[in-house]
């Protein structure tokens, strides 16, 4: 039987305390430089050797925040960036030889910074005009601390299939994704899997299969780049088919990197037939891995074990986090019996590279690229009248979320046909960052770039009232039940069913109450229209993002709603040129206070 999707607090809980366990039980990197001679006798009978992980690096190189032009600072106290984490590398080779270890990621690699936006849009690694591109910096980083391959994460397709490819060239290991297919042929688009050799003096290679899946997500979240192009099947369907496969080829270990959580759980409900985070039940459900590299979901999971359904043997499960916050280390033990190497122990630990300095090779490599960025990010493209902030944004109609809504209608306006710019037109926003904040004077590129994070297409679908009416309900399912007459606190409102804040849709262009009081399903009180209450068989356009558009956070009706508009252009980019444009923001343009919270009718703030 499959894992039942757990409870995410008592996850994160039970994983902590094993990796605390792991911790005090020490590691293979502590081993005595004794004991590692005599693993390098002339006939061995044990030996050790390394897998380092890391995941959802989302082109961050160095320590330093694009949106803010400073060093990362967050109140856990993180650092971010493969040049810091490649000092933990480093570290980890010494002590343990470097034929002792190997280094694997786990997805998401070329999007998530304005450093990535940089290299795949203002001077793109395609090539521009029949000049050859740039390398991309997270190529140069990665092939610098010498990767043996690595998964592809969805948002390696953000981009497009051409960027990933020319990303592909670029990198000197092998992006490896076993259930990235080609539409046509249902023949693996990239490489399924590679097989490493751990050479060990006086005695047979272990040979380590390395196997990359990736996240079905994709043909939802990207469905403008891969449909018709690629499919993408489920984790289990495909590990099925390629683990017999590695061990069918010799290997001892079977190491897989998975883009995909460990929870059981699907953002997309029933919309695909394959689960999201399904780490945990190719672990459970697949016999023969020995360990996974985890990805997808930014939680840290130092180790956490699965116990196989059909062979009883525990498959040791590891998450570093995101962003270089932590490194993975997994340590295995091998035994030869009868010519063949068999595993003994496994653990798994993360790592903090906080307290370690920037790797000087890195640093030398890319900080002409990084001062390129720096200096884009910091062009002004205009002023604004008032500081506009988002850190009420997720409880308050504020002005900084009517600049995307005004920045989307227009858009979506000026595109439509005779007979859809008839009907009423609508947007949909999600608030992305509490900290984002455009200040009063000077507007730069970052000030924008950190209210507007993904790198997001516009569409305008077609909803009817009664559709519109239930596309706000499940949005309000993100707050908590507040009683009337019972205090509201921000700290604990926000985040109900874990949905997350870049879930959470507010709309502009008609009126709403979102009555915390009532159950879910509700809670959306006198929505009108220009003072009307809309009607069930009203229909509206829809200001969309590409995300939400195609199924993300598993919205109803919008996948299947029509089409009355679409474009490849990102809302940061209009947003951008809105304002470079307008010369001006100002609120008056825009700002209209169109929804609230209340408690039984009566009005939170």
């Amino acid at each position: 039987m499959p894992l039942s999707p757990m409870n995410r607090r008592e996850f994160v809980k039970k994983s902590a305390a094993t990796g605390a366990a792991v911790a005090a039980a020490g590691t293979v990197a502590a081993a005595p430089a004794q004991a590692a001679e005599q693993k390098r006798d002339c006939h061995p009978r044990t030996w050790s050797f390394s897998i380092l992980g890391t995941t959802d690096l989302h082109s961050h190189v160095f320590d330093w925040d694009y949106y803010k032009d400073a060093p990362y600072t967050d109140k856990a106290g993180n650092s971010v960036g493969v040049a810091r984490v490649a000092t933990l590398i480093k570290q980890q080779r010494e002590a343990k030889g470097e034929d002792h270890v190997l280094l694997v990621d786990a997805g998401d690699i070329i999007q998530g910074t304005s450093l990535a936006y940089y290299f795949a849009r203002v001077d793109p690694i395609t090539g521009t005009d029949g000049k050859k591109g740039p390398k991309h910096p997270m190529a140069v980083a990665m092939n610098h601390m010498r990767y043996d391959a690595a998964a592809l994460g969805n948002h390696e397709f953000n981009y497009g299939i051409d960027v990933l490819r020319k990303f592909e060239q670029q990198c000197h290991f092998p992006l490896l994704g076993a259930n990235a297919l080609d539409a046509k042929t249902l023949r693996p688009a990239f490489q399924p899997y590679t097989v490493k050799r751990i050479r060990v003096p006086g005695a047979p290679d272990i040979k380590v299969g390395i196997l990359g899946l990736t996240n079905p997500g994709i043909a939802l979240w990207d469905k403008d780049n891969v449909s018709g192009k690629m499919v993408f099947p489920g984790l289990v369907e495909q590990a099925k088919k390629y683990v017999p496969r590695l061990r069918a080829l010799g290997c001892d270990v079977v190491f897989l990197t998975d883009h995909s959580g460990m929870d059981g759980s699907s953002s997309y409900g029933d919309s695909l037939p394959y689960v999201e985070n399904a780490s945990n039940l190719v672990a459970e459900q697949v016999p023969g891995i020995d360990a996974i590299l985890v990805g997808h979901t930014h939680v840290e999971v130092p180790s956490y074990t699965v116990k196989n359904a059909e062979t009883g043997e525990e498959v040791l499960l590891s998450e570093p986090y995101c962003w270089g916050y932590r490194l993975s280390v997994f340590d295995f033990e091998l035994e030869l019996h009868h010519g063949q190497w068999k595993v003994t122990s496994k653990k798994a630990q993360t790592l903090n590279p906080k307290d370690v300095a920037e790797d000087p090779e890195i640093k030398q490599l890319l900080e002409a690229d990084h001062e390129l960025v720096v200096k884009y990010v910091n062009t002004a493209v205009g002023t604004c009248t008032q500081d506009l902030s988002a850190a009420d944004s997720c409880w308050k109609d504020v002005p900084i979320m009517d600049f995307i809504h005004k920045v989307q209608m227009e858009s979506v306006k000026a595109g439509l046909s005779t007979s859809d710019a008839a009907l009423p037109l609508i947007s949909m926003a999600a608030p992305f960052s509490r900290t984002a904040d455009i200040p009063k004077g000077n507007v730069t590129i970052k000030d924008i770039a950190g209210l507007y994070i993904y790198d997001n297409t516009l569409y305008g679908r077609k909803l009817t009232g009664a559709q519109l009416k239930d596309y706000l309900e499940y949005a309000a399912k993100y707050y908590h039940q507040v009683p009337a007459g019972t205090k509201v606190d921000t700290s604990t409102l926000t985040n109900a069913n874990s949905f997350w804040d870049y879930m959470y849709d507010t709309a502009a262009g008609v009126d709403y109450e979102i009555d915390i009081a009532q159950a879910e399903g509700s809670r959306i009180k006198n929505l009108t229209y220009n003072g009307a209450p809309v009607a069930d068989d009203q229909v509206f356009v829809v200001a969309v993002n590409n995300y939400r558009a195609n199924g993300g956070s598993g919205y109803p009706h919008i996948a299947s709603a029509p089409v009355a508009y679409s474009s490849t252009n990102e809302i940061r980019q209009l947003m951008i040129d809105y304002v470079t444009a307008k010369k001006t923001l100002d609120p008056a343009d825009f700002a209209v206070t169109n929804w609230k919270l209340t408690q039984a009718g009566t009005p939170v703030f």
